[in-house]
């Protein structure tokens, strides 16, 4: 492998494994922020049980991701010397920027949401979480921007020397991708923690445990689940029409799997010979990628890459590109599918009883992060071998590095990252399995109101669903210890307002 090679799979081991976090936080700080604000309106104790639950998955992958990022910081400046140096005016101001609006902001109140329920005025809970939330959406929203320049980049000049020099800072931050990226991503932000959490609660349905908790978590998870998809398909429609075959024609040739434009097919699967210019094999669906593109004639045929860019050596790498689509694409087709199945499931009474389809969620927890990761890969691929898009090239933006040295850091970051993902994996296995009951033991106590007004299939009342809410897993009170659970609507004993 070449010193780019290297430092290009160091810190695409690093991205991924620090996108993992934000794909889920930034989601799951905007869903603690509504529960919270639901809490404190309405006074049900199963709403502050959902928070202090969700709380504490969402605790420990800030703080994992916000030590992932720190790496990708510093591999700028190790890893990437050239590149950091010649956009320095650019690029930095715009991490400045992050620093300054998007951390402070969730260093200052990331510790009342953490440990201030019970502490604090409910008011001031509900505002600190709130602006955690915000804060974790500027941070996407200026890595968003600084990633969105280097794709199609504009506002700026080039000096004598090679530095790219701002000349229109609304050019830079509003560059053609920036609007439609940002969108895409915070949809599939809410989308891929939506999904967690359907997961999650599937697993608590599947076995009868804390009900009213689940059931919440489940049904709200499903609606925006259903709500979002639709618009999220319609908007990366957007992102390849206006964006990608706008600016990146290469790389829109690689994500369909052609190499010369002589089909209107869609490519379902391929294998593919970079060398020879040519596909091994193919799985193709006549016509649909027409379709797929509006085109209802089907007479125009989709772009190859050796006719779009006939130099081998500014073709993005097809096997990469076409499959991270692919794994976004398939992915959000699997989530479309839950979300549609739990709207029919709903109307049929039958949401929180079908554990056939609990099942399928709760298998299908990780795709909305897989949807992401892939979506990554596209993007960060399919501009290759360009790093600032038809500006600055990959290989001329590394650092002058010993390879052996890259070696070596590249194995310790596979085995640093796999530690740390497996013991934040094995957190959430262990606080699922311990329940929400025991977040503040005695201090949530189950309602039946909170068990019966979800659908109507709950309000007719079913005698198993009567018994299977009170008591939980292994004949366990939810409200965790030795409380009993008496039906009684008992309000909780911590987090009163004036505390």
């Amino acid at each position: 492998m070449t010193l780019e090679d290297l430092s290009r799979l160091q810190f695409a081991l690093t991205a991924i494994f620090h996108i993992m976090f934000p794909a889920m936080t930034v989601g799951l700080s905007v869903f603690l922020t509504v529960v919270y604000g639901l809490y404190w309106k309405t006074r049900r104790p199963v709403y502050l049980q959902m928070f202090r639950f969700w709380r504490r998955i969402f605790g420990v992958g800030f703080a994992l991701g916000v030590v992932a990022g720190a790496v990708l910081t510093f591999e700028f400046g190790l890893n990437w010397g050239v590149f950091s140096r010649v956009t320095g005016p650019i690029i930095g101001p715009i991490i400045a920027m992050e620093v300054v609006t998007a951390f402070f902001v969730e260093a200052g109140f990331i510790g009342i949401l953490l440990y201030g329920d019970g502490r604090v005025k409910e008011r001031t809970m509900f505002v600190s979480t709130l602006l955690v939330s915000i804060g974790t959406l500027l941070s996407t929203t200026w890595i968003l921007i600084a990633n969105s320049w280097m794709q199609t980049p504009a506002g700026f000049a080039i000096a004598d020397d090679g530095t790219f020099v701002p000349t229109n800072w609304l050019e830079i931050i509003f560059n053609p991708s920036f609007p439609l990226r940002f969108l895409h991503m915070f949809l599939a932000v809410l989308i891929s923690a939506s999904t967690f959490i359907i997961g999650i609660a599937a697993w608590y349905l599947i076995r009868g445990r804390s009900l009213p908790f689940a059931k919440r978590s489940f049904s709200m998870a499903i609606g925006v689940l259903a709500v979002l998809l639709p618009i999220q398909i319609s908007v990366g429609d957007d992102v390849a029409l206006e964006v990608v075959v706008e600016h990146q024609m290469p790389k829109f040739a690689a994500i369909e799997g052609h190499w010369q434009t002589d089909s209107n097919g869609y490519n379902l699967f391929i294998v593919t010979d970079q060398a020879d210019q040519e596909n091994r094999a193919d799985v193709e669906v006549p016509f649909l990628g027409a379709l797929i593109g509006q085109d209802l004639t089907g007479q125009n045929f989709l772009p190859g890459l050796s006719d779009v860019e006939p130099d081998p050596d500014l073709q993005p790498p097809m096997w990469m590109t076409f499959w991270g689509f692919r794994l976004m694409f398939y992915g959000s087709m699997v989530l479309f599918g839950i979300a549609m199945a739990g709207v029919v499931l709903r109307l049929r009474g039958r949401l929180f009883t079908s554990h056939r389809f609990h099942k399928v969620c709760l298998w299908s927890a990780p795709v909305g992060i897989l949807a992401i990761i892939g979506g990554w890969v596209t993007a960060e691929t399919g501009r290759q071998p360009w790093v600032v898009y038809g500006r600055l090239r990959t290989e001329d933006a590394v650092s002058d590095l010993a390879p052996a040295h890259l070696v070596f850091s590249v194995i310790g970051f596979v085995v640093l990252y796999a530690v740390m993902l497996a013991a934040y994996i094995g957190y959430i296995v262990w606080a699922v399995r311990r329940g929400p009951e025991h977040d503040r033991p005695g201090a949530i106590i189950a309602d039946d109101d909170d068990l019966d007004d979800l659908d109507a299939e709950a309000a007719a009342g079913s005698t198993g669903a009567a018994a299977s809410a009170s008591v939980g897993s292994g004949g366990t009170p939810v409200g965790g210890g030795s409380t009993p659970v008496t039906g009684e609507k008992t309000e909780p004993t911590e987090g009163r307002e004036g505390s």
